[in-house]
């Protein structure tokens, strides 16, 4: 993955002897490696054009006593606005990696023997090559996700405080919590009037009103104004991010979509445990709480930096040029997407049931139930959430593309589910190990349904549908908190409750997954293609493929 912008081609380098004079292993790097002769004992082997980066080597031979000394030297770097430094350690695998290769190669081949195998793309790299417009705005949509994840994150992490502040009962929080769904709304316009305006246009209003919307939250004299403006701010990330996930997939290369999604779902991971990084400050006052909402207030000397670089993406741009499509109409979604529509809404309304509760109850029930800090619930997110969740991403994006999304999806969500059920139930070290196994799961399996989302519908009502499947999901949401939150008394704790609303998720995850399309390995043209209109009755248009 490279950007237009480019950064110095950092050498890293290799010494190595090997048992033969040059003119032989200079022979041999020719035939096996394809090295072209530079004079001077110098061969330069060119990066692959399908690899990301794009690893080449000099190799520089000197003559010894007792054979040769290859010295050799890889470049290639990414260069990617805002997270470039998070693929350092990746690249530098990749080099050492490619110079060992070479290395063996050359070994090989003075040996009489056949040559490895491929070097191995680094997990966490792009597995196909990324054009410089495609990294680039796959980097600035995941610094826009990041931040708003940030933001809409503060409410659920420092609930415990809130409701000291303004003391709310659980059930009170429960309520405000399910209030703030409220938001999808807002949402419903401001992702569907992306298939009509616009898919920048959504993102960067969700990032200059996610930071408007913190600071007013930072400032809130009560509960009522509180729960107001979270309202608003769950509107705003529910667009950024849907919007930016169906952006990055429709931008990414055929064969990348899903690695695409989960760089999207790593920033707004980024986003999240900054989050949790800031729980000690409800600690440290009875009004710190409001000091992490200021700081999202501040997240919009962000946006200039944002809208610099955010285009628009190349699929919409195609298709606003197109006069026999209509964009965004939201009857379509039913009228030629019924069945796709139908099992996703399900997979979205029974996850979210489980998936907000868990999320949002999680510190309260740590504090309450098993004693824990504001300072313990920071570490403890820390160690379960930050490595376990980078890595189920990572290893999701990939599986998705190279095993397909259903079963990746299905296997994972199923898992999942069953360990933070278990964790809701149980104390102890299994706390740690079920939240780190749920969180590693559910990274894995929401790749792979994610990009199902964007991928199963074309992309005139790509935003539309994704808009009222939010909803939906909002809807899921709400209920699960009612429920969870109402349940708790007579359940004896949070934690029972919230492990009762894990059912409807886990079995999504046996009957529903495996009803869905594969989407894998097939282009997205094909997966859901645009269908023009054929003819015009009255007002109605109809769509359909050519006879």
């Amino acid at each position: 993955m490279a950007c237009a912008r480019s950064m110095p081609r950092v050498r890293r380098s290799s010494l190595v002897r090997l048992a033969a004079p040059p003119e032989v292993v200079g022979a041999a790097a020719v035939e096996r490696l394809g090295a072209i002769p530079a004079g001077n004992r110098i061969f330069e082997i060119p990066g692959p054009p399908g690899r990301q980066p794009s690893v080449a080597l000099a190799l520089r031979l000197a003559a010894a006593a007792d054979g040769t000394d290859v010295a050799i030297t890889s470049t290639g770097e990414i260069d990617i606005p805002f997270f470039g430094w998070f693929f350092l350690p990746l690249v530098r695998i990749a080099h050492r990696r490619t110079r060992a290769h070479a290395v063996e190669t050359l070994r090989a081949a003075l040996d009489g023997r056949a040559s490895p195998a491929p070097v191995k793309t680094v997990v966490g790299l792009p597995p196909v090559a990324f054009s410089p417009e495609q990294a680039t705005f796959i980097a600035t949509a995941s610094a826009a996700v990041a931040v708003v994840t940030f933001a809409a994150a503060l409410f659920g992490q420092l609930s415990g405080p809130i409701s000291d502040t303004f003391r709310a009962s659980d059930a009170t929080i429960g309520v405000a919590l399910a209030l703030t769904r409220l938001g999808a709304l807002f949402a419903l316009f401001a992702i569907a009037i992306a298939d009509r305006r616009g898919r920048r246009t959504s993102i960067l209003v969700g990032v200059v009103g996610s930071a408007v919307v913190c600071a007013l939250s930072a400032i809130a004299p009560n509960l009522a104004t509180f729960t107001a403006a979270q309202v608003l701010q769950r509107g705003l990330v529910g667009t950024t991010g849907t919007v930016a996930f169906l952006a990055v997939v429709e931008e990414a290369p055929e064969g990348a979509r899903a690695y695409a999604a989960s760089m999207l779902a790593l920033a707004g991971g980024f986003g999240f445990s900054v989050a949790v990084v800031t729980l000690p400050l409800g600690d440290a006052a009875p009004w710190g709480w409001r000091i992490p909402f200021a700081l999202g207030g501040a997240s919009i000397l962000l946006a200039p930096a944002v809208a610099r670089h955010l285009r628009e993406t190349a699929r919409y741009t195609a298709l606003v040029a197109r006069t026999d499509v209509v964009r965004g109409r939201a009857r379509d979604v039913f009228e030629r997407h019924r069945r796709r529509f139908v099992l996703l809404a399900a997979v979205a309304l029974l996850t979210n049931l489980f998936s907000a509760p868990s999320s949002q109850f999680m510190n309260k029930y740590l504090t309450d139930i098993r004693g824990f800090s504001n300072t313990d619930i920071a570490l403890f997110r820390t160690v379960t959430t930050a490595v376990p969740g980078l890595v189920g991403v990572l290893l999701g994006g990939r599986l998705a593309e190279a095993r397909g999304r259903r079963p990746v999806a299905g296997i994972s969500l199923a898992l999942a589910t069953g360990a933070q059920m278990i964790f809701f139930l149980t104390g102890g070290a299994t706390l740690w190990v079920m939240s780190a196994t749920a969180i590693f799961l559910a990274g894995a399996g929401g790749i792979a349904l994610g990009t199902l989302d964007a991928e199963l519908f074309p992309t005139e009502v790509r935003s539309t549908s994704n808009a009222m499947l939010y909803v939906v999901g909002v809807l899921g949401s709400a209920s699960g908190l009612l429920l969870a939150g109402g349940l708790s008394d007579h359940f004896g704790g949070i934690g029972r409750s919230v492990a009762l609303t894990g059912i409807g998720s886990f079995l999504v995850a046996l009957v529903v997954v495996p009803l869905l399309p594969e989407s894998a390995d097939r282009a997205l043209d094909d997966v859901s293609p645009t269908q023009a209109t054929r003819t015009q009755t009255g007002n109605r248009d109809e769509y359909g493929p050519d006879p």
